[in-house]
């Protein structure tokens, strides 16, 4: 049945009654009278196959028509195959959600855009909790905001009736670029770690500065960094 569909797709040899075609090959293409084409596919035993029907003057192949559509099948089987479903995942909150439910669902969400689905969040105001519709905003945006390195907003939050959604969609695969507000922070916490190493050596044979050393370490834990 699919291959029956398939083949009313592309007029084939006598069905071309157009003046003339370009006729693609190994060579380049090349613009000729439909007859003289048709020769040539009757020369080397196979069909004359239109593949482009809207071009000026129409697009067509010389190649066996057999061979062509399997060609075709197996092309469009590999597309399918290469596509990636998508699905979107929805992420519930309260207009005051606490820091530890947020944290959860800040992981599954992480968990979601990483296996390439899409993730709408939104906030559900209940009765009288509409009144709390600029906090409930401003928690969608944080949620984007820890977000970035792993997706981009599609939509911004916006009200719709009782709820205020917010799209966002994973970022292409590959390297993910790192924010200014990281980099800058990951050089701190090296600048740190660099100068409690220094503390530590000149303690080795300084025991007076020992204090500093252990000032160092102090400050480290602070950053949470691991010497």
């Amino acid at each position: 049945m699919k291959n029956d569909k398939m083949k009313m797709q592309y007029r084939v040899n006598e069905q071309i009654r157009v003046k003339e075609v370009r006729v693609l090959s190994d060579d380049g293409a090349e613009v000729m009278p439909t007859r003289r084409a048709l020769e040539l596919a009757q020369h080397e035993g196979v069909d004359l196959v239109e593949i482009s029907p809207n071009a000026q003057p129409p697009v067509c192949r010389i190649i066996d028509y057999s061979k062509f559509l399997y060609q075709q099948k197996k092309h469009q089987k590999e597309m399918k195959q290469k596509q990636v479903k998508q699905e979107i995942k929805e992420i519930r909150f309260g207009p005051q959600t606490d820091e530890h439910d947020y944290k959860f669902k800040l992981k599954h969400a992480q968990e979601f855009l990483n296996e390439g689905n899409k993730v709408r969040a939104y906030v559900f105001f209940r009765g009288r909790s509409i009144l709390f519709k600029e906090q409930g905003e401003v928690l969608l945006l944080r949620f984007a905001n820890d977000l970035e390195e792993l997706a981009k907003v599609e939509q911004l939050p916006k009200l719709e009736g009782k709820k205020m959604f917010l799209y966002l969609a994973p970022k292409k695969t590959g390297t993910v670029k790192k924010s200014q507000q990281k980099r800058d922070r990951e050089g701190a916490n090296a600048e740190f770690k660099q100068a409690a190493e220094a503390n530590k050596e000149q303690a080795a044979t300084d025991g007076g500065l020992f204090a500093n050393a252990k000032n160092g370490a102090d400050a480290l834990k602070k950053l949470n960094v691991e010497e």
